[in-house]
């Protein structure tokens, strides 16, 4: 290993400079210059008193030899070392006690200016190549968003309340048991008379019984995209709401904004929005790539079964759609808008066939041309109803119910269907006391267990006549498919609701949840504004009870015991166009109503089919689609089968202890037939020979009388007709007046007078004709129109919840 050599201490290259030499504040010259042996020159001291600085003690190192060799002999010599450096350090001591004390100065005094300008070298050189690097494309950019792409559901949005005086023309839809609704009017005070158009959102809770003073309603974010619209339709899928028309506000009036399809995604709760939708082509429809347009005051219904959606009629003006001209009359419609919800196929259109299945857009048909909807009798309507009733079809069938347009009302006594599956609308009479013609009611569909019947049930509506004084109705009607027979609800000793207009209405567990709804001027505040009418027993209560419960909440499985997410009834649950209709569940066939078409509280009616036989369309061939029911201890109550006819779609095969069944009971018919033919002709034969007996006795005693003895009845048997006609005019036909419509008693069949007391085929003083008579063929052929002619009453639906409205 090789020695290191001990180095000089002084003067040294490598000698340790002080810390004070290092840091800037000893010059090396002037402390040389102390310990140089010259005379010492005068000092300038610039502190007479300096503080003395702590001597530092200077540590050396041996060298190795003397680190690993120990010798006694070279410890005098160590010591001796140590000496000379305790007075080397003493001398610099005194040197720095001699030394002027500078300021501390940096090495760059510019340092600073230095960085900033190497810092801003780099950046006008970098700044290029990071501009025309592909990398400059990682990561985020900043900039200012633009308010129209901010997600409305991240903006803080006020909540809904649901407490106000009153609601009305606002559009709800029940998915899974939770009933939705959005925007209408609403009233916070009995004296606000403008600025009523909102975008509320809430919802109420159906799986959990409540009374309807307190009902479960729960307000929702209001959101920051979908406009504020009244008299639209809020379509629903299994998963998704969808905003469909509307108008805007008119005092003070509103500027509608291009049209949307706003849907709300219940699974993650955002309003997503779907602009400018343009038609597709298909069966009876216009061409494809048509721009759609938002209609308001039209009849809408969705069945979540089918991935479907409608909106019949309405209206087009300044408050519906972008650009109008308010100088330019209101456009009524009689167009049907079918949306095809997103991920459901529809034959009838033409790019959704053979199982294609629309995008995330939905798909629109705008259908114009089906049947009779090109005929002079099928004419445009607002505030009408649009319901769905299974089974009939393929597909089943709408029903299109009330409504007008500025000179008529729609008539109550034939009634628009339209065949879903094949795209055409026919016209169907009905039978009964049909209800005054109205606008603005609403109206839900309860299905008997097995599928026998179908009840149609219409709450309300109003009148608009006359002008300005309008009358709002509190009555009920039930309308029973397939016989088409106008049943009227007994509601006497009912705590029956304020009458009302532009409310809506749902059916679930088989009762009628009424929402809101404008009660006229008599009333200042109808709060909270719900009701519950049982539509098994024909009741209003004051509470709704929950039957499904959370099992609304449960997917069905297809096991008994699974979930019923649509509260069908137990034994027609499913998704398909097969299955039974939605909210029916625990329902049963009042007993009114099969005491007009047959049957049971479990279906079995004997009214089968319209009670005016129809020419065409599904309810001319084949039964509906039908249910077994069966008891608690499992025992069979009800076993039909499906016709085959072409109109449904084929049969379930021949049942062949239904056909023996059949032969049994027509041959007792025919048997009673015949005895109660023979009792009949038996009967007339004593009656006529009482009546001879009569005439031999009171011509007995006429021999100076030419007619009858005063207080006799006249016999139809006169002598000639000169005698009858001098009987006619001592004795006028007796007449019936408690119908008012001046009907004779002996007469057994004349039409029905109508809402004013009119006798078939005559006209009333406002020019208002009964059709009551007319025959089936003469509709189907357009020569009788759905609604009165020209001439009729006057009707303006704006004004039917515009004109009511003012305060």
């Amino acid at each position: 290993m090789e020695r290191v050599q001990p180095q000089p201490v002084n003067g040294a290259p490598g000698r340790r400079k002080s810390v004070f030499m290092e840091v800037g504040l000893v010059d090396e010259a002037t402390l040389r210059h102390e310990r140089s042996p010259a005379p010492a020159a005068p000092r300038l001291i610039t502190n007479p008193t300096p503080r003395k600085l702590r001597p530092t003690r200077t540590v050396r190192f041996q060298s190795q030899h003397h680190v690993i060799e120990n010798h006694e002999g070279e410890k005098c010599e160590e010591d001796s070392e140590w000496e000379e450096d305790s007075e080397a350090d003493e001398d610099e001591r005194e040197a720095l006690e001699r030394m002027e004390m500078r300021a501390n100065r940096p090495l760059f005094t510019n340092s600073k200016m230095y960085r900033i300008g190497l810092l801003t070298l780099v950046l006008a050189i970098m700044l290029p190549v990071l501009h025309s690097s592909p990398l400059s494309s990682v990561g985020a950019k900043a900039g200012v968003i633009p308010r129209q792409t901010i997600d409305p559901s991240m903006v803080k949005r006020d909540d809904t309340n649901p407490d106000v005086c009153l609601r009305w023309s606002h559009q709800s839809a029940i998915v899974n048991g939770t009933l939705y609704v959005y925007g209408g009017r609403t009233k916070t005070s009995s004296d606000q008379t403008s600025d009523t158009w909102v975008n509320d959102f809430m919802t109420m809770d159906l799986t959990k019984s409540w009374q309807i003073s307190t009902p479960s309603y729960t307000g929702l974010p209001k959101p920051s995209g979908p406009p504020e619209v009244a008299n639209g339709y809020l379509w629903n899928s299994l998963q998704s709401l969808f905003l469909y028309g509307g108008e805007f506000s008119d005092d003070p009036q509103g500027t509608p904004t291009a049209f949307s399809t706003w849907e709300y995604q219940i699974g993650s709760k955002q309003w997503v929005e779907h602009s400018n939708p343009q038609t597709v082509g298909g069966k009876n429809a216009v061409e494809e790539g048509q721009s759609v347009q938002r209609s308001a005051e039209g009849a809408g219904f969705s069945v979540s079964t089918l991935g479907r959606g409608w909106y019949f009629g309405g209206h087009l003006d300044f408050l519906t759609t972008e650009g109008w001209n308010i100088g330019v009359k209101r456009i009524y419609l009689k167009s049907l808008v079918e949306f095809t919800f997103p991920g459901y196929s529809n034959d009838q259109v033409d790019s959704l066939s053979n199982g294609k299945t629309a995008g995330s857009d939905g798909a629109y048909r705008n259908i114009t041309e089906g049947g009779m909807q090109e005929t002079s009798g099928f004419t445009e309507r607002a505030d009408g109803l649009l319901l769905y009733v299974p089974g009939y079809g393929a597909e089943g069938i709408l029903i299109g119910l009330t409504g007008g347009v500025n000179e008529t009302f729609t008539q109550m006594n034939v009634i628009d269907v339209y065949d879903i599956a094949n795209s055409t609308w026919y016209k169907q009479s009905t039978s009964g006391t049909t209800p005054k013609y109205r606008v603005n009611p609403c109206a839900v569909v309860a299905a008997a267990a097995d599928g026998s019947s179908y009840n149609v049930y219409m709450y309300g509506g109003q009148n608009l006549q006359p002008a300005k004084n309008q009358t709002q109705y509190d009555d009920m009607w039930i309308l029973s498919v397939p016989s088409f027979t106008w049943i009227e609800v007994d509601q006497q000793g009912q705590s029956v609701p304020p009458a009302r207009a532009g409310h809506s209405c749902h059916v679930w567990d088989g009762q009628m949840i009424v929402v809101g709804g404008y009660v006229g001027q008599e009333l200042s505040c109808d709060s909270p504004g719900i009701y519950n009418f049982n539509m098994s027993s024909l009741q209003w209560a004051s509470q709704f009870t929950a039957l499904t419960g959370s099992k609304a909440l449960q997917a069905y499985d297809g096991s008994e015991s699974s979930g019923n997410p649509l509260a069908q009834q137990a034994n027609q649950r499913g998704f398909d166009a097969k299955a039974g209709l939605e909210g029916s569940y625990g329902y049963n066939v009042p007993a009114a109503v099969q005491s007009v078409i047959g049957g049971t509280s479990t279906g079995g009616a004997t009214l089968t089919a319209p009670v005016q036989t129809p020419t065409d369309g599904p309810f001319q061939s084949g039964t509906p689609v039908t249910y077994t029911v069966t008891g608690p201890n499992g025992a069979i109550i009800t076993e039909t089968a499906t016709a085959g006819g072409a109109s449904n779609g084929g049969g379930r095969g021949t049942n062949v202890g239904a056909i023996v069944a059949g032969v049994i009971a027509g041959v007792f018919a025919i048997i009673a037939g015949y005895f109660a033919f023979c009792a009949w002709v038996y009967r007339k034969q004593v009656r006529i020979w009482k009546e001879h007996a009569q005439a031999v006795s009171t011509r007995a005693n006429e021999k100076r009388d030419p007619w009858a003895a005063q207080g006799a009845i006249p016999s139809s048997s006169g002598k000639n007709s000169s005698d009858r006609a001098a009987r006619d005019a001592l004795f006028p036909p007796m007449t019936d007046t408690s119908s008012g419509g001046g009907r004779h008693s002996n007469e057994d069949r004349i039409g029905y007078a109508g809402a004013g007391g009119v006798a078939a085929g005559e006209t009333d003083a406002l020019g208002r004709r009964n059709s009551q008579r007319s025959s089936t063929d003469d509709l189907l052929e357009g020569q009788e129109p759905s609604f009165w002619g020209a001439n009729g009453v006057l009707l303006n639906p704006r004004r039917s919840l515009r004109v009511i409205n003012r305060d």
